[in-house]
């Protein structure tokens, strides 16, 4: 492709938004479409949940050249995420290339590129583009049980409804609530609506693991998923030589290491007196994403402000003369004015035709992208933000980096078929590792700096022997890769970094399955 060539990016999130910035400054002209009327994605008014923050501080969750404000909070809010996105914006001129409001409804292959069709307030309309860059992300569109009675229940006067739909915790005041789930969002929400709601109940079909913010004095969460020695404790596909060590001859030191996270964590939050430690290995703590523990959420079971319905599923959903209720599998009934279900989301493209998904994604839904950026049978289109990561914004802006090489011609790609040998390779130690919880979105957690370091040996991006080292035991800095940005980028290397070995440059003796 040529800087002439039109690109056309579905979704407005972070992957959206690093896509926008980086291409447009490569000289293509750049369209952005998204359904909802601000930017952001997640973090877009229309889908925040109550209670929704962070995971990272802003020390570590921002682009690499556009830090967070100063006074922000240490852990910033959803409204806040937003703000800085939004800025963002502003700051890189983007608001031309905006299309808000605008949900891209179909998408067909053509010689050419790409046929859009596109609707707004004033109806739909068709537009192209020579390049399509897919950046619906891998939590956009929600996974809704169905439930018997469902019907019944809202009939009842109950109020059923997916966590992207629950936008303020008033709502439930003086109601019974029930949450649906145990992830992030599940505890997020229970513990926000816990402080006004009658009742408050958390349905958990299987307990996981969650990791307090800060374990004990001098480590904490970043320590552990946001450092090389962190990710080292799980076991990669490639192994470099400390990874060989841990999952080798070192491995009893690994093991000792999350015993005594595990530990940690199950004293800190009180699991064994509240009778919620899972049953599942600690290490299972990040098969695709990684859960915090909601701060005052455990405080709140112990208090009896939130009740925690261990290894249950709602069976029925029906009205009573009292009011709308719910049945669980362990025959219990709980009175339930609003159901909020925190059950995830399908890692789908809708708006592509059956042909085209199928030629994305496997018999199970998982896509099939190299660096889980590009497909190798579908020309003319690449993903952004589906190597989701707890550095999102660091990994999203690396891989529209990555695209950009791409589409210049600066990253020779394998063989299709060496590429389609490697992405099932991939897909086969995901299921092996994750005994099928991973997501097939796809994620690359808990393994964000092998992703990155694969997406720069591409790049040919080198960071300082000083930064890596750094690495080990602090957590990456996105201000640290800002070079990507501001190198000028040609044909050769003379303008990257200097002269050290890359440590992202894989060494493959084997392929390790864990």
């Amino acid at each position: 492709m040529t800087s002439g060539n039109r690109i056309a990016i579905v979704g407005a999130g972070i992957a959206g938004l690093a896509s926008a910035k980086v291409l447009s400054r490569e000289g293509f002209p750049v369209e952005v479409f998204d359904r909802a009327p601000d930017v952001g994605g997640v973090w877009s008014a229309s889908r925040r949940y109550p209670g929704l923050r962070t995971q990272n501080s802003r020390n570590t969750y921002h682009f690499s050249d556009f830090p967070m404000p100063e006074d922000y909070p240490r852990v910033p809010d959803g409204a806040q995420m937003q703000a800085y996105l939004e800025r963002y914006v502003q700051q890189f001129g983007l608001r031309e290339n905006l299309r808000l409001g605008t949900e891209v409804v179909a998408a067909d292959p053509v010689d050419s590129g790409w046929l859009l069709e596109v609707r707004d307030e004033t109806g739909i309309h068709r537009t192209s583009c020579d390049h399509l860059v897919i950046a619906n992300g891998v939590y956009s569109e929600p996974a809704m049980p169905e439930y018997r009675g469902a019907d019944k229940f809202q009939s009842a006067g109950g109020y059923l409804c997916h966590s992207t739909d629950f936008h303020d915790a008033e709502w439930a005041r003086g109601r019974n609530v029930v949450i649906v789930g145990y992830g992030q969002s599940a505890c997020d929400i229970a513990e926000a609506v816990s402080h006004v709601a009658a009742s408050t109940t958390v349905v958990a079909r299987r307990l996981l693991w969650k990791l307090p913010r800060k374990v004990a004095p001098g480590f904490d969460y970043e320590r552990l998923m946001l450092t090389r020695m962190g990710e080292a404790h799980f076991r990669y596909q490639q192994l470099g030589w400390f990874e060989r060590f841990l999952h080798g001859g070192g491995v009893s030191f690994r093991d000792s290491n999350f015993d005594l996270l595990r530990e940690l964590a199950t004293k800190q939050t009180q699991l064994r007196e509240l009778d919620l430690v899972p049953d599942t290995r600690f290490e299972e703590i990040a098969q695709s994403t990684f859960s915090l523990a909601t701060e005052g959420f455990y405080e709140q079971v112990r208090d009896g402000r939130i009740f925690v319905a261990r290894d249950s599923s709602i069976t029925e959903m029906f009205g009573t003369p009292q009011g709308p209720a719910v049945q669980l599998d362990t025959g219990e009934h709980l009175p339930a004015d609003i159901v909020v279900c925190a059950t995830g989301f399908q890692q789908r493209v809708p708006f592509l035709t059956p042909y085209i998904q199928r030629q994305l994604t496997d018999d199970d839904g998982n896509f099939r992208l190299h660096r889980h950026i590009l497909p190798v049978t579908v020309p003319n289109l690449t993903f952004a933000g589906y190597n989701a990561s707890p550095v999102a914004t660091l990994s999203a802006e690396v891989g529209a980096h990555w695209t950009a090489a791409l589409l210049n011609g600066r990253i020779p790609l394998p063989a299709a078929e060496d590429m389609a040998a490697q992405v099932e390779d991939r897909l086969r130690w995901m299921e092996a590792g994750t005994a099928g919880h991973h997501a097939h979105g796809t994620a690359v957690t808990p393994f964000t700096l092998h992703n990155i370091d694969e997406m720069l040996a591409d790049l040919h991006f080198r960071l300082p022997l000083r930064t890596r080292l750094a690495q080990w035991i602090r957590p990456v800095k996105p201000s640290s890769y800002r070079g990507l940005g501001e190198r000028k980028h040609t044909g050769s290397d003379k303008h990257a970094p200097p002269t050290e070995p890359l440590y992202a440059q894989p060494q493959r003796p084997h392929a390790d399955h864990r």
